[in-house]
């Protein structure tokens, strides 16, 4: 398999959606109350790695529909419905599936990225997915054809207002890791899990994005000045 996919801001990509039942804890950890807010699963080549957590989680991205995929005769939606989701879960690579883009391949729709909408979601309106039941028989499309941009959480996502539905289970220690605000730092941003990339951030609800050895450390050199001062 290829390396993980370093993809750009923005970009073009596939949405498809899934069942996440309210409350799940999925493959980053992030807290049941995660399941409140609009939340996806990102593929695993740009997620980052192939268990548990990985870079992608945690980001936020503004994903805007564009058509289906497949329909006939093809449907243009009247207007650009958009939703701002927080990565919490892994789509899985299967060879020739939806999120089986790589560096160097495509998903069937031309695609290297793939996100997973948790849909139907009490966070998302049901009429989301435009649709024409009446001439097409039906109203889930199935696959869409989307835009996506990298937005900031704190500003974009509705889950960033609750607390309780940013950062990782604690019980789940370093098993797990869900940054409120990942900006690319190895302070709030998670490794590749299944690289063995070291321990993650703390990204525990009552976390503060170190890990509890470094603060400690930290306020032990802090001591120390301090009586060195006061020597003086």
């Amino acid at each position: 398999m290829s390396a993980w996919i370093q993809y750009p801001q923005t970009g073009l990509a596939t949405l498809t959606h899934y069942t996440l039942p309210a409350g799940y804890v999925a493959s980053c950890g992030c807290t049941p109350d995660s399941t409140k807010y609009p939340t996806a699963a990102l593929s695993q080549m740009a997620y980052g790695s192939s268990a548990n957590y990985g870079p992608g989680c945690g980001r936020c991205f503004k994903l805007s529909l564009l058509n289906p995929l497949v329909s006939t005769p093809p449907f243009v939606p009247s207007k650009t419905k958009s939703v701002v989701v927080k990565i919490t879960d892994l789509c899985p690579f299967t060879q020739g599936g939806w999120c089986g883009g790589t560096t160097n391949s495509t998903n069937s729709a031309g695609a290297q990225l793939n996100f997973d909408l948790a849909y139907p979601s009490k966070a998302i309106p049901d009429d989301f997915f435009p649709s024409d039941e009446k001439l097409y028989g039906y109203k889930d499309f199935g696959v869409w054809n989307i835009t996506y941009e990298s937005v900031s959480c704190y500003s974009s996502w509705a889950g960033s207002v609750n607390p309780s539905a940013l950062g990782s289970v604690r019980a789940l220690e370093t098993s797990a890791c869900c940054p409120a605000e990942p900006t690319g730092s190895s302070e709030d941003t998670c490794p590749s899990y299944s690289d063995k990339n070291g321990l993650p951030p703390d990204t525990s609800t009552k976390g503060n994005g170190h890990r509890p050895t470094q603060c400690i450390s930290s306020l032990l050199i802090s001591a120390l000045l301090i009586s060195w001062i006061q020597s003086f």
